[in-house]
């Protein structure tokens, strides 16, 4: 015997605008919400971060930014970066010049998947990408060890 399923079309239509708002959100773009138009979207900068035994590695992608224009806070649990983007590109092409600006500020938490000596991070900032390198607290080095069985 099969079972009825009832169809909700708003909800289905809710769940699409919902997926279709993070894939542009991926582009830096979103919608108004009223009419539907893109938009720019906040800035958010793309992240990697690697785990060794002994430390994190986290790499952040900072495109159009100095130094001055970044604020790195470390704590034992999360990293936290903001700032202020501003960039400018521009193109010519046939005798047409063409001109964009991206502006805006950002503010982004990566939370650590291990505890870490924040007073012994290693940052590095060239070419827009922030390296650090974040040394875990020894109790974190230590948390999983092999147990013989005799």
């Amino acid at each position: 015997m099969m079972a009825l399923t009832l169809w909700e079309p708003l909800r289905e239509m809710n769940s699409l605008q919902r997926e279709m708002g993070r894939l542009l959100d991926g582009f830096g773009l979103s919608t108004d919400g009223l009419t539907g138009a893109l938009t720019p979207g906040k800035y958010m900068p793309a992240a990697e971060i690697k785990e060794s035994d002994d430390a994190i590695d986290l790499k952040v992608e900072l495109p159009g930014m100095g130094p001055e224009d970044i604020d790195l806070q470390v704590s034992a649990e999360a990293v936290s970066i903001s700032g202020e983007r501003k960039s400018e590109t521009t193109s010519e092409k046939d005798g047409v010049t063409h001109s964009e600006f991206h502006y805006g500020s950002f503010r982004r938490v990566i939370p650590l998947p291990s505890r870490i000596k924040n007073d012994s991070v290693h940052a590095e900032y060239t070419d827009g990408i922030l390296r650090l390198h974040l040394p875990k607290v020894a109790e974190e080095r230590n948390r999983v060890v092999k147990v013989n069985l005799s």
